[in-house]
């Protein structure tokens, strides 16, 4: 199980009435959405993207998620978040949903970003400056 300590990044969230399906818990298709909303907060207060404006764009080109335990609405939730492996122009985060004050996570899994030059959406080395903030969060070998 991943426990809260293995990542240098929690970013804190909230569950929405919609997330909540037919049988009472959180969708499994929310949790995507955790994962995206937490990686892209994390780049914007790291000041690695400007919405509008940043020539390198991160597009997402893979996800996956493990559940193990549901959660539901009305519930405040961190997600972590650590650099798995860092790329030429791609990075694998390792994120993982945590309940509140629980040590371990209700979902684990990975989300890939693949850096892109905004107007040909063709693939770049990512910069040296971003590769150090995404080396300052990454997994201990």
């Amino acid at each position: 199980m991943t426990t809260r300590d293995a990542f240098p990044v929690l970013v804190p969230l909230t569950t929405r009435w919609a997330d909540n399906d037919a049988y009472g818990h959180i969708n499994n298709v929310a949790y995507y959405s955790f994962f995206d909303t937490a990686v892209n907060r994390w780049l914007l207060e790291a000041g690695l993207l400007d919405i509008a404006r940043s020539p390198l764009i991160g597009i997402v080109a893979e996800t996956g998620c493990r559940y193990r335990r549901p959660l539901a609405y009305p519930m405040p939730l961190e997600v972590g978040l650590r650099v798995a492996r860092l790329g030429t122009s791609s990075v694998r985060y390792d994120v993982a949903v945590f309940g509140p004050d629980a040590p371990e996570a209700a979902a684990e899994g990975h989300f890939v970003h693949v850096y892109v030059r905004r107007e040909t959406g063709r693939p770049e080395p990512i910069p040296e400056g971003m590769r150090a903030a995404f080396q300052a969060i990454s997994r201990a070998p």
